[in-house]
């Protein structure tokens, strides 16, 4: 069956929303079951795949939780009023909105398939990240991207806001942890500095990391998972996150104690190593790294010595809103550390 085809197949009268066994069979296509990932509110995904090429024309993703379909229901509406504000070129890099099925009694989302390879796969080969070169080309080919995507959706401007709920989620979340208020004191200084700079309102992603772009022929070819997304927002956010989440995983690899390779300043060891050694070691990363997010925060319209800052209230927004609770706490504890050396430096 051909592309063509199957867009007449997800083009269903709003009142007649088919299982999602009966569109999958009713397609006729070879599918693909992506197993959910360990999120408490996880999603299945099925990729549809077309016989010619070969290649996934659709993806369907299900929620499996009540939750995850005010998630799925959140990205549906995000991904039908970005496409009209996007040029040709970056448009054909975010999924389109083809359809709803239902699945257990929730409704499911029908999407066109983005071409590529996950960036996640490259990072996870042999040495990827243990190379100045290959790492720059990954960075380089997201910040092209970012610059596309943030120019197309400008809307107004607004004081840099990197809170939006953070604290007082913090503040529910970390109750019995000892000192929370001193910590969170932390964050706000944080907060204040970078509210002193305004940048433009812009689409925001919400969780841009390695493992959500596709990538093909150097570029990024494909972005996916928007839930989190937002058609007016703080675009330092989507910066942010890409930085944090590819430094996190440097030393994935590499056994306690020993040197990672291609990084002689950092050693794995506790969770955050590679993300201390970005924000505050020595070496060809940890310039790449802040270069990135000082040429990122330049082209906003804010001084690009806040860049660390940044860092730390992206920290902060992970710790606060990931399903995950090691996850969050390992990030609010990883805050902490890194904070406490910000705190009291000349503002």
């Amino acid at each position: 069956m051909s592309a063509a085809a199957v867009t007449e197949i997800t083009s269903t009268p709003e009142q007649s929303v088919p299982s999602l066994r009966d569109f999958v069979e009713s397609s006729g296509l070879p599918s693909l079951v992506v197993g959910p990932s360990k999120d408490p509110n996880a999603k299945i995904t099925v990729l549809l795949v077309s016989p010619d090429g070969g290649r996934a024309v659709l993806a369907i993703k299900a929620p499996t939780t009540g939750i995850a379909a005010n998630a799925v229901e959140a990205e549906r509406r995000v991904l039908s009023e970005l496409q009209d504000l996007l040029s040709p070129e970056t448009a054909a890099s975010v999924p389109r909105v083809a359809g709803r099925v239902e699945f257990d009694g929730r409704p499911a989302l029908v999407m066109t398939a983005v071409p590529g390879a996950p960036m996640s796969t490259s990072y996870l080969r042999w040495r990827h990240t243990a190379s100045p070169a290959r790492v720059g080309e990954d960075f380089a080919a997201l910040e092209s991207w970012l610059v596309r995507f943030q120019a197309a959706t400008e809307r107004g401007t607004g004081q840099i806001d990197m809170d939006g709920g953070v604290t007082a989620r913090l503040r529910k979340r970390f109750a019995a942890v000892d000192r929370l208020e001193t910590h969170l004191g932390h964050l706000a200084d944080v907060h204040e500095r970078l509210q002193r700079s305004t940048t433009p309102r812009t689409a925001v992603h919400g969780d841009l990391w390695f493992g959500n772009l596709l990538v093909s022929e150097g570029r990024i070819s494909g972005v996916v998972d928007w839930e989190a997304g937002a058609l007016s927002g703080e675009p330092v956010r989507d910066l942010v996150r890409f930085a944090l989440m590819y430094a996190l995983y440097l030393d994935r690899r590499t056994r306690v104690g020993r040197r990672v390779a291609g990084h002689p300043g950092l050693r794995a060891r506790e969770w955050g190593a590679g993300l201390e050694y970005a924000l505050d070691g020595a070496g060809w990363f940890p310039d790449l790294f802040r270069g990135f997010l000082q040429r990122g925060l330049s082209r906003l319209g804010a001084p690009s010595e806040r860049w660390r800052d940044a860092a730390l209230a992206g920290i902060a927004e992970v710790a606060a809103f990931t399903d995950e609770d090691q996850f969050a706490r390992f990030h609010f504890e990883l805050f902490q550390r890194l904070a406490e050396g910000t705190h009291g430096a000349k503002p």
